[in-house]
């Protein structure tokens, strides 16, 4: 194997899926059931494995979270400040989708303990820097 000079980074997907529900879109939340921030609402996503593609990790883990697959999803950005993960160096790249009411069906699974649609005028507090990624695709939908 070889030895890299410089360390490197882990590589995370997180997924912004909304509900095309009318005035105020609804988001899907899972409630994480693993530290770090154990029994606090995020954006589904995961670790990437090595074999994936970020659109496969990204399928991958909104289906594992919640239950939920056959959803198109665009890359809307990367999110890498140093201090967003306290596990360690870790770079996200985040995916919005957007789902009819009628698709709406999510089950908590994997790393989930619960999973919700929440209105995006009335949020929970949210873990690592979702709030930041959340506002980056609300901001791409205008």
């Amino acid at each position: 194997m070889y030895c890299y000079d410089y360390p490197r980074p882990s590589v995370t997907v997180d997924i912004v899926l909304l509900l095309d529900a009318l005035p105020c879109p609804q988001v899907l939340l899972v409630r994480r059931k693993n530290p770090p921030f154990r029994n606090l609402w995020a954006l589904p996503g995961g670790f990437l494995e090595m074999d994936e593609s970020l659109q496969e990790s990204a399928l991958r883990e909104l289906h594992e979270e919640t239950g939920i697959s056959d959803v198109k999803l665009t890359q809307i950005g990367a999110f890498g400040n140093p201090n967003r993960d306290p596990r360690g160096r870790v770079i996200t790249i985040a995916y919005l989708g957007i789902v009819k009411s009628e698709q709406q069906k999510a089950v908590a699974g994997s790393d989930a303990s619960e999973v919700a649609w929440f209105s995006t005028s009335d949020l929970p507090e949210l873990a690592f820097d979702h709030n930041d990624i959340l506002k980056k695709a609300l901001k791409e939908l205008k």
